[in-house]
C-alpha cells in the first residue's frame, strides 16, 4: 500500500519524507523490529534505560508516573540515547495528573460533558497536555472517543464524553485542537468501539454488537469525523465487531471472528479504505486476556502488524517478541512490505511531529524552568472552574437541599469504597474522602460524627436492633459520600457493603433528610436508588468537595447535566 505523506495527518515536506525514506533504508532488520514496539517503563534507572533502547531501539515509550523533575531526567536519557528519536506517551485523559505526578487534574471525560461547554474540552486538552510537553512527552493516548451505551459497562464509566455520538465528536474534537495547540499528537480509542459490552477487554474479549448501519451513525460518525478533523492516531481495543466482519468477508465462521487487533477487515477495510484513516494505528496493550486467549503470542505479534497495526503497545518478554515478529516473517504470517510500511508510518508520525529536526537542533526536550507549570495557579483555577460546572444534581425529589449548618447542624457522615467499609485513600492517592468531608462540613459549621462500625451510639451498636429514636435524636441529617475506584471488571465499579442489612445501608432515608454523593462512578444511583438526593460529583480532590457542600448548601448553584444516564435506565432510581 503506496503512504501518501504529504497528505493528512502527516502533511509532510519533501526533506521529511526524504529522512523518513533514507532512515527506512538505513536500518537494519532489528531495528525495524524495534520502531514499531512501545516500552514500558516502570522507574527504571538511567542504566537500565540505556541498555533497553542500546539493545532493542524500540520506537516508543509509555512510562509510570513519578515526581515531574524524575521524569524530565529519564525522558531527557530516552531522547540521548535513542538513535533515532522517540515517541513518548502518556494518558492525559483527565488532566496532567495522569503524565506528571503532582500535574492537575481537570476532569474525566465523563465531568467534561457535564458542563455541556466543549471549550472545556479543549481546556483539558490544552492544559493536560501543556503539563505532559513539559516533561517531554509528545503523545497522548486521548480522547477517549467511545460512547457509553450501556451504563453497565465496566471500562467506559467516567471515561468518555457522553452516550450521544454527537457530542462525544464535538467534545473529541476539541480535546484534539488543544492537544495539538500544546504541542502533543493524540491517538484517539478505542477501535471499534467500547461502552455495549459489560466485560472488560482485560480480561476477556468484548463485542461491538450493533449493526453495520447502527455502528455507521454511532462510532463510525465519531471516528470518520475525528480523522477528517486530522487525529494522528488510533488505539485498536480487543473487541470484536462481528457485523462488519461479516460484511467485510463474506463466509466468515463464527469462530473465525476476531477482536480488531488482528481483524484485517476491520483495520484495512474499515478504517483504512471506508474511513479513509491514513495515520497511525497502535495496539491496546498486548497482555490484555482479550487478545491473547484469542491467539498464541508467537503468532499474535506478527500478526498484529500484518493485520494493519502499526505499532506494538509493550513487549512481554523482549527478546521472545522480536524472535516471534522474525519466526512470522520467515514462515509468511509477515512480510518484509508490510513492515517496511508499519515502519514508514512510525518514522512519518515523528516527522510529523518535527522530532527529527529537534534532535539535530539539540531541543528534543524543554527548557527544564517549564516544570513550572505543572500544577500552577492557572491551571487549577481552570479545574475549579470546570467542576463548578460538571457537579450534578441528578435527583432531589424529596427537596430536601439546601441543608446548612443553621437547618441541620448535626450530620451523620458515611464514607464507603468498594469494600464496603470508609475510604481511607483517595482517589488522588492523598488523604481519605472521609477525613476531606469531614474537614470541609466543619470548616463550614456543621457538628459531624463519622460511622464506624466498631463504635457504638449511646452504648449500643448501630445494628438492626438499635432504637431509631436514639439515631434520630442525635443527627438532624445523614450525608453518603461514595469513592468506587478502578475502571474495569478486575475493580468493582458497584456499591458494596460490609455485610448484608448492614447499619451503614441507606435504611435511614425515611428517617432523616439524606443525601448521597458519588466522588468518581457516575452510574452509583442503581445501588442506592432508595436515596432522595444524589449527586455526581466525579471526583474527590479538595476543590470538588468544598465545592459539593458550598452547593448542598445553597451557596452556589448545581450546573452539571448528566451527559450519560444517571439513571440507569431503571423506573425507581427515579422515584
Amino acid at each position: 500500500m503506496k503512504i501518501d505523506l504529504k497528505a493528512k495527518p502527516f502533511y509532510l515536506e519533501d526533506e521529511d519524507i526524504k529522512w523518513v525514506e533514507d532512515t527506512l533504508a538505513g536500518l537494519s532488520l532489528d531495528e525495524k523490529i524495534g520502531q514499531v514496539f512501545v516500552d514500558m517503563l516502570w522507574n527504571n534507572n538511567e542504566e537500565e534505560i540505556k541498555e533497553r533502547i542500546n539493545k532493542y531501539g524500540m520506537g516508543g515509550f509509555r512510562y509510570s508516573n513519578m515526581p515531574a523533575d524524575k521524569l524530565y531526567e529519564q525522558n531527557m536519557t530516552i531522547q540521548n540515547t535513542s538513535k533515532i528519536p522517540a515517541l513518548i506517551a502518556a494518558n492525559i485523559e483527565a488532566g496532567g495528573d495522569g503524565g506528571i505526578g503532582g500535574g492537575t487534574h481537570i476532569g474525566y471525560h465523563v465531568t467534561i460533558g457535564a458542563t455541556q461547554d466543549k471549550e472545556n474540552a479543549y481546556k483539558l486538552g490544552y492544559y493536560g497536555c501543556k503539563e505532559a510537553a513539559a516533561i517531554g512527552c509528545n503523545w497522548t493516548y486521548a480522547p477517549i472517543v467511545d460512547i457509553n451505551k450501556n451504563w453497565r459497562n465496566c471500562v467506559v464509566s467516567s471515561r468518555c464524553f457522553s452516550s450521544d455520538a454527537d457530542v462525544v465528536l464535538e467534545m473529541s474534537k476539541e480535546y484534539l485542537r488543544g492537544a495539538n495547540d500544546a504541542g502533543l499528537a493524540c491517538c484517539m480509542k478505542h477501535f471499534p468501539g467500547d461502552g455495549l459490552d459489560e466485560r472488560d477487554q482485560h480480561i476477556v474479549t468484548t463485542n461491538n454488537m450493533m449493526s453495520c448501519e447502527e455502528w455507521d451513525n454511532e462510532f463510525g460518525k465519531v471516528y470518520k469525523g475525528m480523522i477528517d478533523a486530522g487525529v494522528e492516531s488510533v488505539m485498536i481495543g480487543h473487541i470484536r465487531l462481528p457485523e462488519y466482519s461479516r460484511k467485510l468477508k463474506p463466509g466468515i465462521k463464527d469462530n473465525e471472528i476476531m477482536p480488531a487487533t488482528i481483524a484485517p477487515e476491520l483495520l484495512q477495510g474499515l478504517l483504512r479504505e471506508q474511513l479513509g484513516f491514513n495515520g497511525l494505528i497502535l495496539t491496546d496493550a498486548t497482555h490484555m486476556v482479550g487478545l491473547t486467549s484469542m491467539i498464541r503470542r508467537e503468532d499474535m505479534i506478527p500478526t498484529t502488524i500484518a493485520s494493519g497495526c502499526d505499532m506494538i503497545l509493550y513487549y512481554r518478554d523482549k527478546d521472545e517478541d522480536v524472535e516471534a515478529m522474525k519466526k512470522g516473517l520467515e514462515n509468511g504470517i509477515l512480510t518484509h512490505e508490510r513492515l517496511d510500511e508499519a515502519v514508514t508510518r512510525v518514522l512519518a508520525f515523528k516527522a510529523m511531529l518535527k522530532l527529527h529536526k529537534k534532535k539535530e537542533s539539540n531541543t528534543l526536550m524543554p527548557p527544564k524552568e517549564n516544570l513550572s507549570v505543572i500544577g500552577c495557579e492557572k491551571h487549577l483555577e481552570v479545574a475549579k472552574d470546570v467542576a463548578d460546572k460538571a457537579i450534578t444534581l441528578v435527583k432531589n425529589t424529596k427537596n430536601q437541599l439546601p441543608i446548612t449548618p443553621e437547618t441541620h447542624k448535626r450530620i451523620m457522615l458515611y464514607t464507603v469504597d468498594s469494600t464496603g467499609f470508609a475510604s481511607k485513600v483517595s482517589m488522588a492517592g492523598t488523604g481519605s474522602l472521609q477525613d476531606k468531608v469531614k474537614n470541609e462540613l466543619e470548616a463550614q459549621g456543621f457538628e459531624v460524627e463519622v460511622f464506624d462500625p466498631n463504635t457504638s451510639l449511646n452504648g449500643k451498636q448501630l445494628l438492626a436492633m438499635t432504637p431509631i429514636k436514639d439515631f434520630v435524636d442525635k443527627f438532624d441529617a445523614v450525608m453518603l459520600f461514595v469513592n468506587v475506584q478502578g475502571f474495569s471488571q478486575s475493580n468493582v465499579r458497584r456499591i458494596t457493603w460490609a455485610m448484608p442489612m448492614g447499619p451503614d445501608i441507606p435504611w435511614y432515608v425515611t428517617e432523616l433528610p439524606t443525601v448521597c454523593v458519588s466522588v468518581n462512578n457516575p452510574f452509583h444511583l442503581i445501588d442506592v436508588p432508595m436515596v432522595p438526593t444524589y449527586i455526581n460529583a466525579y471526583t474527590d480532590n479538595e476543590n470538588t468537595i468544598h465545592q459539593v457542600i458550598q452547593k448542598i448548601m445553597g451557596k452556589s448553584e448545581f450546573k452539571g447535566v448528566s451527559s450519560v444516564d444517571a439513571f440507569c435506565d431503571s423506573w425507581d432510581t427515579r422515584l
